[in-house]
């Protein structure tokens, strides 16, 4: 990277001020263009169902790109992030965006227990972009799109299953 970019590691790190500044700033800017992308793709959909869904597509859209190299969240995190990393707050808060996202989106459905559908529309995302960086499974997000639709419809027949067992 520094050689396409043609800057010295020094000058690279006296710019942001530290790695750990360099790596906030990077997080920084991929939460901005991810949440640009995803909102665009939004507006393209009516109902909150269709939007859900969307949301995998855009995933698909990223994961099928030649320069994906994994989530740069969830790579961030593998490297060891501290609690008291800079970077930390900015992938704290880019999760607490996506799932809020589904959140709202599963209580404009009408679904009861919309938190806990978020979370695991969340899950779903997840898991989708660990299998595609991992094992370079592009189906991974078709998957996980299908799992979602069904989600989402046993959450509307309100057949998703309760916390305490039943």
């Amino acid at each position: 990277m520094l050689e396409r970019a043609r800057v010295a590691k020094a000058s690279l790190y006296s710019t942001f001020g530290s790695k750990e500044d360099l790596v906030r700033a990077y997080l920084e800017a991929r939460d901005q263009r991810r949440r640009k992308r995803i909102s665009a793709a939004l507006e393209k959909h009516p109902g909150p169902r269709a939007r859900i869904l969307a949301v995998y597509d855009v995933l698909g859209e990223v994961v099928r790109e030649s320069n994906y190299r994994g989530c740069a969240f969830v790579n961030a995190s593998a490297e060891g992030m501290r609690t008291d990393s800079k970077a930390k707050p900015v992938c704290d808060d880019s999760r607490a965006w996506l799932r809020e996202l589904f959140t709202s989106l599963a209580r404009e459905l009408g679904v009861a227990e919309a938190k806990r559908l978020g979370t695991r529309l969340t899950m779903l995302y997840d898991g989708a972009t660990v299998a595609a960086s991992m094992d370079r499974d592009l189906s991974a997000v078709a998957e996980a799109r299908a799992m979602a639709g069904e989600l989402l419809d046993q959450a509307l027949s309100s057949t998703l299953p309760r916390d305490d067992g039943r």
